[in-house]
């Protein structure tokens, strides 16, 4: 009897043990994760990351994380969707996929374009499904993705003129998807946040059709080689974009240094932004593109634009696309979602003069929320190494 005792208190002390040793490895795995040359990252920020660049879940920039560790709600959107092609100039067509609500509106429109770099391989309407499904669901509007065509088979100005000509379809076929024509709206993230402002430039120069807002996640707004401190201080690629990727960007979607000086790759040096909509831009932290996306914001409101701007602290580029996993991602689609409603309802004020609002990382309950997330998440990303690590030694 007291032999069994003695074992079942040893088998408790050994068990408990190694909770401790377990928890302790997945503590220190995270401290280092989220020490950086740049600074030191909030949890949540340093797992992804850490997952993404050491390949340890199948992800691309915008693919989720598994759904065990993320926390993410289930169940099925209203949304109604289809997947089209139109046609555009040089006699070739691209795919449009359309999230609307049910209903018979008519609904604001959204049209929206991926980010990618311009370049094949990097980003595609797949790559940001979540993304456009989650703008239809929040703002009750119909978001129509754009298929861009992309380098290095098609160069500038390919991508602009695929996505102006799905403005004009969208505009004239509004009717059999219950859009409303007189609120169309542009939103893109990186090198589509580029697109989007672009597309208003052309309404503008070609008086086409008048665009209600725009919405710029982390946009790429020039290609001239200009001082920005982001670009030296997150070149590396670790934030999920490099100066190398950059630089190839450039050289595939704009081969010509000309290109790089017009308004419709980099609005960034434009001489005229006069007459654009409203705007939203969103930066983050950690990326080589957030100092010209704030400073592009700057310029608007030098023009009189009205323009809110956040900069979200502690994230990487992309972040936004991450809103299952990260909770500053959340707070990014809401403020996204509650400009585009409060635009299209007519609603919308911004405070003058012009004041880059900044965002903390989560504080109170969803701090802790994001911590113990993190931690759940390490201890998968560590399972998974040492699996991968055993079934190679075998």
């Amino acid at each position: 009897m007291k032999r069994g005792k003695r074992l079942l208190k040893s088998l408790f002390l050994l068990s408990s043990c190694l909770v401790v040793m377990v928890f302790f490895l997945i503590a220190v795995s995270v401290y280092l994760w989220q020490t950086t040359d740049e600074g030191r990252l909030p949890a949540k920020t340093a797992v992804v990351l850490h997952a993404i660049n050491n390949n340890l879940v199948d992800l691309d920039i915008n693919i989720r994380l598994p759904k065990i560790v993320t926390g993410e709600q289930s169940g099925t959107s209203p949304l109604l969707r289809e997947d089209i092609y139109i046609s555009v100039p040089g006699d070739v067509q691209i795919p449009l996929r359309i999230y609307r609500p049910q209903g018979e509106g008519p609904f604001p429109i959204i049209m929206y374009y991926h980010g990618g770099a311009f370049i094949q391989g990097y980003g595609d309407i797949d790559t940001h499904d979540n993304l456009i499904r989650a703008l239809a669901a929040r703002t009750n509007s119909v978001v129509i993705a754009v298929g861009y065509r992309v380098a290095p088979d098609h160069i500038f100005p390919a991508a602009i003129e695929d996505s102006y000509t799905a403005i004009l379809w969208a505009v004239d076929n509004a009717h059999t998807y219950q859009g409303d024509p007189a609120k169309i709206n542009v939103a893109g993230d990186s090198a589509g946040g580029n697109i989007a402002t672009v597309m208003t430039l052309m309404a503008r120069d070609r008086n086409g059709p008048k665009i209600t807002s725009q919405v710029l996640l982390y946009p790429l707004t020039t290609f001239q080689d200009i001082p920005l401190e982001s670009r030296e201080q997150y070149d590396s690629g670790y934030y999920l974009l490099s100066r190398q990727v950059m630089y190839r960007a450039r050289e595939l979607y704009t081969p010509e240094e000309q290109m790089w000086s017009s308004p419709y790759t980099s609005p960034l040096q434009a001489e005229n932004l006069n007459d654009l909509p409203p705007a939203l831009i969103i930066t983050a932290e950690f990326d080589p593109l957030r100092d010209e996306g704030e400073a592009y914001a700057e310029r608007l409101a030098e023009f009189g634009i009205q323009v809110r701007a956040t900069r979200y602290n502690g994230v990487m580029h992309g972040f936004v696309s991450f809103y299952e996993v990260m909770q500053s991602g959340q707070y990014g689609l809401q403020e996204t979602a509650s400009f585009l409603r409060q635009v299209n309802q007519g609603m919308l004020q911004i405070p003058s003069p012009y004041q880059l609002q900044v965002r903390q990382v989560p504080q109170g309950f969803d701090r802790v929320k994001d911590q113990t997330e993190a931690f759940a998440i390490a201890a998968y990303l560590l399972g998974r190494s040492g699996l991968n690590m055993f079934t190679r030694q075998e």
